[in-house]
């Protein structure tokens, strides 16, 4: 298992076609890569109990909870996950919250878009591998 720091928490709502980003200030937090054969993640988030109904709310729904989090620097992309409430425990003037989930590797689904999208427009075989570079290539430059 590897632990790191929690620097960010947001939770993903959907309402009607739109996607929000609810920021939980965070008190203390970690997160930890179980390493299993499931690929899990283990958040565990300490708040202020006034987030106590809005979580518990969550839990009693009992469904998927999608956060997105910003692990070890508050200056690292954000990493999103599907995720379950799997605990809600009252820690004096606080509450820690334990939400075990799955990584979603936005970079692959990208990349699977993006081949696609040279496959659609014909692109097969060398000439698939080599346009396929280009396009990376021009991403990283322009990204930079």
């Amino acid at each position: 298992m590897k632990t790191f720091l929690l620097k960010d928490l947001r939770i993903l709502e959907s309402n009607h076609d739109e996607i929000t980003k609810k920021n939980i200030p965070l008190i203390d937090g970690l997160i930890i890569n179980r390493e299993d054969d499931k690929n899990s993640w283990l958040i565990e988030a300490l708040v202020e109990k006034e987030y106590y109904s809005y979580f518990q709310e969550l839990q009693d729904k009992e469904e998927q909870v999608m956060v997105e989090v910003r692990i070890t620097k508050e200056t690292n992309h954000p990493a999103t996950f599907i995720t379950s409430i799997d605990s809600i425990n009252i820690i004096g003037k606080h509450i820690d919250i334990h939400l075990l989930g799955t990584i979603v590797d936005k970079r692959k689904s990208k990349i699977e878009e993006m081949l696609s999208e040279l496959i659609d427009q014909g692109y097969q075989g060398e000439d698939l591998l080599e346009r396929f570079k280009e396009v990376l290539n021009k991403k990283a430059r322009h990204e930079a």
